[in-house]
């Protein structure tokens, strides 16, 4: 029963962080679930919605298809849909339902490739996890197909921001602060997966000299990038202007050295009566420690999210249940969350509210600054 919430939203599901990573990038993408879902996306988790055109659609699955594997209806409506729209990609992502009756996305994508010559991609999302395993999926799966070999490496530094979605960032600017960042400390940015950039900048990722991850959906596809052409990543957001500048000598440093590295951890442990901060661990992360050096306040990580222990402290808290967050608030000599954590916090204890597109959806839109490069 710990996994029940009585007060506390949930953060988007996995099936968002597919459409929100492909959104930019020409591609079709069909979530299989019941018509009418798509709702939740677009108008909660996609702030893009009514300005930027994307073919993001839903299969509009009924009980009747779900209790007798219909796929060939699916296979059908996509191949159609595919000849009718030219998507430079299709890919496919499941839901709760699709998962129950064992829905095989691998197979319908490779028959739908077969017949229409368009590379396909049946992703292994279920709608139970959240919205940063299937932004990771889709863009890992993506730059494994689409990224070339033959574009050699550029000849002044350069790199990619990876992992950046409105689900993390919004749209309040903060992308096109970090590629200014990016800029001003002397790196050509090739692409922004994925706000920002075409398919044809992903495809020349390769040349990069160093991968910047902004979240901890980019960091399986900076693995790979690393893996298959030898580019080292740094991990980080540059929130603040201390942190920022110690984030630029460790990109220097991973050129210089080829050693990836974690940058979004904090120098000292905190403990329990210090600042508490909730969220994603790269994000919030990053600026807890930037926070850290411009304040010198100490401050613990509540994650409820998934991450790896190389990007959290031993003192930080992995907690995916409100349980936790009640338990830790109580003790914390301050709290910085979304303001939809605020409820679960004592009254004695200060509240910081940021908010975090990917819990509160649109409610507080209006209400996210941008920290890139700017002291707090």
């Amino acid at each position: 029963m710990r996994q029940n919430a009585r007060i506390l939203s949930i953060y988007a599901a996995d099936t968002s962080g597919v459409c929100s990573m492909l959104y930019e990038l020409g591609g079709l993408t069909v979530v299989h679930d019941a018509s009418g879902c798509n709702s939740t996306y677009t108008t909660h988790d996609e702030p893009r919605w009514y300005d930027m055109d994307s073919m993001i659609y839903i299969s509009g699955l009924t009980e009747m298809e779900a209790i007798m594997g219909d796929d060939d209806k699916l296979i059908a409506d996509v191949v159609q849909s595919a000849r009718e729209l030219e998507p430079a990609f299709i890919t496919l992502c499941g839901s709760p339902m699709p998962m129950m009756v064992g829905t095989d996305f691998p197979a319908i994508a490779q028959a739908i490739e077969a017949e229409t010559g368009i590379p396909t991609f049946g992703l292994h999302t279920n709608g139970m996890h959240s919205y940063l395993t299937g932004a990771s999926e889709a863009l890992e799966t993506l730059v494994r197909h689409f990224c070339r070999e033959d574009i050699p490496r550029t000849a002044a530094p350069s790199a990619n921001i990876i992992g950046a979605t409105p689900l993390d960032f919004s749209v309040t600017g903060s992308v096109e602060a970090m590629k200014k960042w990016l800029e001003h400390n002397g790196y050509q940015v090739l692409s922004t997966m994925a706000m920002g950039s075409s398919l044809g900048d992903i495809a020349g990722a390769g040349a990069a000299w160093v991968n910047l991850v902004v979240s901890y959906s980019g960091l399986s596809t900076a693995r790979y990038l690393e893996k298959r052409f030898g580019t080292p990543y740094v991990v980080g957001v540059p929130y603040g202007r201390v942190y920022a500048d110690f984030l630029a000598q460790e990109l220097t440093a991973a050129v210089d050295s080829s050693q990836s590295r974690a940058a979004c951890t904090r120098r000292s442990p905190a403990d329990a009566a210090d600042l508490v901060i909730v969220g994603e661990s790269v994000g919030a992360g990053s600026m807890a420690a930037a926070m850290e050096r411009e304040t010198g306040r100490k401050i613990r990580l509540l994650c409820p999210l998934e991450t790896e222990s190389e990007l959290m402290l031993p003192s930080d808290i992995l907690g995916p249940d409100e349980d936790d967050a009640v338990a830790a608030f109580a003790q914390a000599a301050g709290v910085i969350a979304d303001p939809l954590y605020q409820p679960v916090c004592p009254y004695t204890v200060p509240f910081y509210a940021q908010p975090h597109e990917a819990f509160s959806g649109r409610c507080y839109r209006r209400d996210i600054v941008s920290h890139i490069n700017r002291p707090f």
